[in-house]
């Protein structure tokens, strides 16, 4: 298969013996150098060296490369007459079977209709030069830009969304800011959205849950428990705002962690008991964090319960701890006070001792010692 590499270059300035037009693999190296060493700035030489790249790669794929610069020093109707002249005397001399057209500019692009009248084009190679400044190569690379689905998706709909949704805003609302505002916070949500790969996630999680419902994952059950647990310790933390009454932003902030965390500690506990289930099932070798892992949750629930309710004691929202008197037999136990300070030490104590019962756990388990759990 005979295919012609066409390189145009329509109002080009060619050697003063260089005959239209230049046909052959050496021929057009030699003119690419003299060009080069005469303007190395001048964009034809990528297209011409573009043109020696396609050819090379055709004649690897087995086809029969022909190469050649058709285009004319002059411009206007004669020009585009000279580079129809010489496509016709490249059919009538090489009879190709198709045609690879290469252009660097859009006045050159407007030419190829001219060698399709003539010869089939199975491509057209659009050269973009890096770091270029001209016009020209803005223009392509908007072309790339529009060509991509990925991009436009990204930047074109939003910023279609956001021109539409300004006027509309401003006609609802009657405020400027109001207007701007809102759609400042939904630009800033679907950067967050991309940039942290939300939309990646959910395109994954159906293929991962019917992958867990297939495979039989534990952890899958254990997930719509620990879901159902977190909604239950946000309704009971509201309930807890809601009886706080008008108190300060970080008193209702710590009641609503104060009802809430033993709910979220128990949903963080089934997730992690589930995954260290499929673990167990999966594998042979379990690393030492998914050991640890639900001992963690007790021990950040418990610290972070011990400072909620110290805070919450020192406001006079939650009153003192107290132990009734028991009478056991013979033994008699006086009733007792736990201070502020007292109790939260109590708590954060509970937390680091779960925290290394977490640690020894994990290390007898994986049979390591303590020494090297601590530097992992």
């Amino acid at each position: 298969m005979t295919t012609l590499v066409v390189c145009i270059d329509r109002s080009g300035v060619f050697p003063p013996d260089a005959s239209l037009p230049i046909t052959g693999f050496d021929a057009v190296e030699s003119l690419v150098t003299e060009v080069g060493l005469e303007d190395p700035e001048d964009s034809r030489i990528n297209n011409m060296l573009e043109g020696l790249q396609v050819a090379q790669d055709l004649e690897e794929d087995g086809d029969d490369a022909i190469v050649a610069v058709v285009g004319d020093r002059g411009d206007g109707v004669s020009a585009d007459r000279s580079v129809a002249r010489q496509a016709d005397e490249l059919v009538d001399t090489y009879d190709p079977d198709s045609a690879v057209v290469v252009v660097d500019s859009a006045e050159d692009e407007r030419l190829v209709p001219i060698i399709e009248s003539r010869l089939r084009v199975d491509a057209v190679d659009r050269v973009v030069v890096r770091q270029a400044r001209d016009i020209e190569s803005t223009y392509y690379l908007l072309k790339q830009f529009l060509a991509d689905e990925e991009l436009r998706k990204t930047v074109l709909v939003p910023l279609g969304v956001t021109m539409i949704a300004f006027p509309l805003l401003l006609f609802v609302t009657e405020s400027v800011a109001i207007a701007v505002g809102a759609i400042a916070a939904a630009v800033g949500a679907f950067l967050i959205y991309k940039g942290m790969g939300i939309d990646e996630y959910l395109s994954r999680l159906p293929g991962e849950i019917q992958e867990a419902l297939y495979s039989g994952q534990v952890s899958l059950v254990t997930y719509v428990v620990a879901g159902g647990l977190s909604l239950v310790g946000i309704f009971v933390g509201a309930l807890g705002v809601r009886a706080t009454g008008d108190e300060s932003t970080f008193i209702v902030a710590m009641r609503f962690a104060f009802d809430g965390v033993p709910w979220f500690t128990a949903a963080a506990l089934a997730a992690a008991t589930g995954r260290l289930l499929d673990e167990l099932i999966q594998t042979d070798n379990i690393q030492s964090a998914y050991v640890n892992l639900p001992f963690g949750a007790i021990a950040v629930g418990l610290v972070v319960r011990g400072f909620s309710v110290y805070f919450l004691e020192r406001a006079g929202v939650v009153e003192q701890f107290r132990v009734r008197s028991l009478d056991i037999g013979p033994v008699m136990i006086e009733a007792v006070a736990l201070e502020r300070g007292s109790r939260l030490a109590v708590f954060i104590l509970a937390g680091i001792l779960v925290s290394l019962v977490g640690v020894r756990f994990a290390a007898y388990f994986s049979q390591s010692n303590v020494q090297e759990e601590f530097v992992d």
